[in-house]
This record gives C-alpha cells, sequence and structure tokens, in this order.
C-alpha cells in the first residue's frame, strides 16, 4: 500500500509508527507541519511544510500544501495523528479514506473548550475509520455523538525485544552521577500535566525511608528550573538527577538502572507510552489514577496506582516497592508478561495493517 501520514515528525510515537510500514515494505509518505525530525526516517519520503505566514493564515497555507502534496503522491490512505491543527487541516483536505487518531491531552483537555469540541466533532464525523489506545478516549470519542462502530482500540504496543531487562550499565550509571542505591526513574515531560511536582514533593519521604535512594528525572519542559529549585530546598537536589530528553534509542539502557517507574501525570490516553515501555523493561510502576491505569496496574500484583496530587501515597507505594526486592522482582515480572499478552508493537501494528487494508480496498 502507499500509505501517508500527517504527524509531527519530531515525535517519537509518530517515527515508531510509520517505522512498522515502511519496513513491512510499504511505501509511506510522512507529512510534517512545520516540526522536524532530529532522527534520521530511513525509508521514509519526508514532506516538511515549513511554518509560514503569521499564525492566523498558517492553516490556510498548511491545507494548501498538504492538498497539493496528496494530490502529487495519490496515497491509498491518509492517516491523521492528533487533532488540533493537523486533524484540521486532514479534515479539510478532503480526502479519503481518512484515519484519525488522537493521542490523549488534545482531545481529553481540549475538548473541555466548546469550540475544539465542535471542530473535534467535525474531524471525527468526516473520518472513515477513528483509531485511540484507551478505553477513556473511547468513550470520550463517542461522548460527542460518534458511532461506536467507527472507533477501534488499537495501542501503539511496546518492542518487547527493545525494552526488556537487562544487566544495568554501569558506566551510564556513572555518566548519570549515580552513587548506588534504589533507583526511582520518570520519564515523563516537564510541563504541568505531568505534575512532576508530587514526585519531587515525595523525594524527602523516600529518602528517608531509603537512605541512598536516587531519582532520574527524565524530559524537558516549562518547569525544569522551578522542579530543580524545589528539589534544592527540600534538601534532595543531590538524590535527584535532571537528565534531559533522552534520546529513543538510549531510554531502554536508562530504564534498566531503575528498581521502579513512575508517572504522576493528570491525564493520559490508555496507558501511557513510558508505563508500557517500563513494564516490558521489568519494572514494577507506581502510576497516578488517569487514563485506563487501573485496567493494566493490578494493586500489589505488578504495581500501584496512587490518587492524583498525593506525594504521601507516592512515597509509600515507592517505599513499598524498593524496601523488597523480592516482590519488586515478581511486580516486574507480572508486568511484562502483561505487556507482552496485550500490548505487543508487532501485534498492535498489524492490527492497523489489516484496517488499512480494509479501507483501501
Amino acid at each position: 500500500m502507499k500509505l501517508c501520514f500527517l504527524a509531527g515528525a519530531n515525535s517519537i510515537h509518530t517515527r515508531r509508527w510509520i517505522k512498522y510500514f515502511a519496513d513491512a515494505g510499504h511505501e509511506v509518505h510522512l507529512i510534517s507541519l512545520g516540526r522536524n525530525s532530529k532522527e534520521p526516517l530511513d525509508n521514509i519520503k519526508f514532506h516538511l511544510v515549513p511554518k509560514k505566514f503569521f499564525r492566523p493564515l498558517r492553516p490556510l497555507y498548511y491545507l494548501f500544501e498538504v492538498k497539493k502534496i496528496l494530490r502529487r503522491i495519490k496515497p491509498d490512505i491518509l492517516h491523521v495523528h492528533q487533532l488540533w491543527i493537523d486533524g484540521i487541516v486532514a479534515d479539510h483536505s478532503g480526502f479519503h479514506p481518512l484515519v484519525v487518531t488522537p493521542w490523549g491531552s488534545d482531545l481529553l483537555i481540549g475538548a473541555r473548550s466548546n469550540v475544539k469540541k465542535q471542530l473535534f466533532r467535525h474531524i471525527f464525523k468526516n473520518a472513515d475509520l477513528i483509531t485511540c489506545d484507551g478505553e477513556n478516549m473511547r468513550a470520550a470519542i463517542i461522548g460527542l455523538g460518534i458511532s461506536p462502530a467507527k472507533v477501534c482500540l488499537v495501542g501503539f504496543g511496546v518492542d518487547t525485544d527493545r525494552f526488556r531487562p537487562d544487566p544495568p550499565d554501569h558506566n551510564l550509571a556513572k555518566t548519570v552521577g549515580l552513587r548506588g542505591g534504589p533507583v526511582v526513574i520518570s520519564l515523563r515531560s516537564l510541563n504541568p500535566i505531568y505534575d512532576i511536582e508530587t514526585l519531587v514533593r515525595a523525594m524527602p519521604l523516600i529518602v528517608k525511608a531509603v537512605p541512598g535512594a536516587q531519582f532520574i528525572i527524565a524530559g524537558q519542559g516549562s518547569e525544569r528550573d522551578r522542579l530543580i529549585a524545589l528539589a534544592a530546598e527540600l534538601g534532595v537536589g543531590g538524590a535527584a538527577h535532571f537528565i534531559g530528553a533522552i534520546p529513543g534509542g538510549d531510554i531502554p539502557r536508562y530504564l534498566n538502572l531503575a528498581a521502579v517507574y513512575v508517572s504522576t501525570s493528570l491525564s493520559d490516553s490508555g496507558l501511557a507510552a513510558s508505563t508500557a515501555e517500563a513494564m516490558a523493561s521489568g519494572l514494577p510502576v507506581v502510576v497516578s489514577d488517569s487514563g485506563d491505569n487501573k485496567k493494566w496496574i493490578t494493586q500489589g500484583e505488578n504495581g500501584y496506582v496512587v490518587p492524583l496530587r498525593d506525594h504521601a501515597a507516592l512515597a509509600q507505594m515507592v517505599i513499598a516497592v524498593i524496601s523488597d526486592p523480592v516482590l519488586s522482582k515478581k511486580m516486574g515480572q507480572s508486568g511484562r508478561k502483561a505487556i507482552e499478552e496485550r500490548n505487543s508493537y508487532r501485534r498492535e501494528m498489524g492490527k492497523i495493517e489489516d484496517l488499512y487494508r480494509r479501507l483501501a480496498k
């Protein structure tokens, strides 16, 4: 098939999704609106539409350029990832078959605005197929008046060959500045929606109960400087390693340094990709009660779900995990099994490949 994706080339989730189809021998085109890729896009025909004009005029320019590209390449399928500008452009391109995939906050938070709610409803009604990776997302889409038959659950999936339990890389640990002791890792961006502040406020309680505990805080974001200052103010600056964004290929190595993975997000679609990757890597997870986390995490079996913004509860569960290596290992094994059985990258991409074939016919 000749597949065209309209999505941000700067996202690792975009690159992972389209890589499967390029590797499978399909002709894959990626149109990205003003967002370039920092990594090579092997076997992908890449169309970067640069940012031009003032913001009010930019959508019209994007639409003109995207329609021109679509007329030239004549794909069998157009698949847009994320709503808002990408979704609006795809909707108004008039191209069919059109597949639409919201990613999470674009819908769950964006639809709180009546204007965006109407725009999203129009995008969904015009789509030939809608995919999402969580029951909470499916319910939100149907709640906009969309037929349930039009909505399919398809996960982003985890490559369990890449994300697996491996021995820690001691040279990497030295580079990070780890000094021994159990490591707690967070991979979410340092933006308000991911509420990293709750993890930082839990750190003094964790260090008090488990001296030597260390924290890897990955990611960039608007909260970075404030969070670093807060950690110093709370007396745990030396234990908190704010390492910035991790290149996608290196994430498995960092996960294998850790004893437990934490996500404090206030909003997620289904199971967050980073949580699923941590589970596939054999880590117990302690996550906030957002998205579909309670459908994936069984308390005390493969991790814990804690209330939103509750740093004391977060600390309590992290301490329970890192204080009991036997329990931690069992939890990690259980979590990996769940991902292998229910969220395999190849199985999920094979599922969407079948859907593409049906639409193309």
